[in-house]
């Protein structure tokens, strides 16, 4: 059995551990929007933005032919749609 000195130790070291998780834990600012915790969270990596351009390619491969041509046509590059469709 152990002593009560190092029990008391041992109580005291599992007490201050115990308060810092607390405190690391509620020092977090909490929202209830799952939302609110992912914005901003990955939006300067890199596979982010490759994932980003990656769904604007599908979106627009999905797009039927005539709504690509007016797209095309308005926005991006209209000389090149002219000359192409």
């Amino acid at each position: 059995m152990l002593d009560t000195a190092t029990l008391e130790q041992r109580l005291i070291t599992l007490e201050k551990i115990v308060f810092d998780l607390q405190d690391k834990f509620d020092s977090k600012p909490s929202s209830e929007n799952w939302l609110d915790q992912l914005i901003g969270s990955i939006s300067d990596d890199a596979a982010f933005l490759e994932a980003l351009e990656y769904g604007r390619a599908f979106r627009q491969s999905d797009k039927p032919i005539d709504e690509m041509s007016q797209f095309l046509n308005t926005q991006v590059r209209p000389n090149f749609a002219q000359n192409h469709f």
